[in-house]
């Protein structure tokens, strides 16, 4: 289990506490040309982009040190512990390293196993389960100082004609109208601890728009379990269909199984609060650009036990449902000393 500490607004970004290799001919690396083309190893060039955006697409390109074998660095973002979108957008990447160039992901299933030391490089170590006629299935383990820190599967197909039907999008305020996640914390920051305020206001590779209104940390009132936020990298990417679906991994662990502490008046600031996510899906069902605005359309249907679920669909600003998310996540309130 990674235990996942919440940082403002429900960003799971602080984690804390506690095979057999069956070699083929390499496929072709994910390249920069159009959505979905690859024509080299996956890089950055030519646009302006901010500095830990940049560093994010970097980590994620990985390198290679044998055949299955990956390896990649960690982003600090402030928190001591490597985010877990981090590791499952790596994880991702690895996998897809292995995968003809005909494919892309349209799901994966992860558990987080134990939390992720950013001064550490992880190992990505892929099992090539199935190759099919249509389908393409990877098993990953991301391994740090010889113990598993989260175990990945994730299936790739070709592109197919088929049935289409999706939900409706949700009405929801533009983008523009709205404050964004670093302006909402700024109004309470005073009030945290020096250390964790300059984390708190330090700049991410995703600009974040939550859509209701804001509500105290300090002073929680229950809510109703259920959330929207808008979300986009802080500048453009190339035209790489890998690394967007990469990127939309990474931010789907953002304000996500905190949403199921709303019904119950706490907050990641309540004393004795523990949170971390315990497994995490997606489903791809088209494809998108994660520099452009999307709505993550969050709501959880159920806690119990120590355990909330929550369950998120990714629409397009003009109305397509491009991705479907959900997460189990440890929301346990500790008792506290008198």
């Amino acid at each position: 289990m990674s235990l996942v500490r919440s940082c403002p607004d429900g960003d799971e970004s602080f984690s804390t506490g506690p095979k057999d290799r069956r070699s083929r001919a390499p496929a072709r690396p994910r390249g920069l040309g159009g959505l979905g083309a690859r024509a080299g190893p996956l890089q950055y060039r030519a646009r302006p982009m901010s500095k830990v955006l940049d560093e994010l697409v970097k980590l994620l390109a990985l390198e290679k040190i044998e055949e299955n074998l990956f390896r990649g660095q960690s982003q600090d973002l402030g928190w001591g512990r490597v985010f877990g979108g981090q590791v499952l957008g790596q994880a991702l990447s690895a996998a897809l390293q292995t995968v003809p160039a005909d494919r892309a992901a349209h799901s994966l299933h992860a558990y987080f196993l134990r939390p992720g030391d950013v001064s550490k490089p992880i190992v990505y170590d892929v099992d090539r389960i199935r190759d099919g006629s249509s389908f393409t299935t990877r098993r990953v383990v991301a391994i740090q100082s010889g113990q598993p820190i989260l175990n990945l599967q994730a299936s790739f197909q070709i592109v197919e004609e088929g049935f289409s039907h999706q939900d409706e999008m949700p009405e929801a305020p533009p983008p523009e109208s709205l404050k964004t996640e670093q302006e909402r914390i700024a109004s309470y920051a005073g009030r945290l601890p020096r250390g964790l305020r300059e984390r708190a206001v330090a700049e991410r590779p995703f600009e974040l728009r939550p859509v209701d209104e804001a509500d105290d940390p300090f002073v929680p009132a229950p809510r109703p379990p259920m959330r929207m936020v808008w979300l986009k990298t802080v500048a453009k990417l190339p035209d790489d269909r890998a690394l967007h679906r990469y990127l939309l991994a990474y931010a789907s662990d953002y304000s996500f199984v905190t949403t199921s502490l709303r019904p119950h008046g706490v907050t990641w600031l309540t004393p004795g609060m523990q949170v971390a996510s315990v497994d995490h899906v997606m489903w791809f069902h088209q494809d998108f650009r994660v520099d452009d605005w999307l709505l993550h359309v969050i709501d959880s249907p159920a806690a119990h036990g120590a355990r909330g679920l929550v369950r998120g669909r990714v629409f397009t600003r003009d109305g397509r449902l491009v991705a479907s998310t959900a997460q189990e996540g440890l929301i346990r309130l500790r008792p506290q000393q008198p």
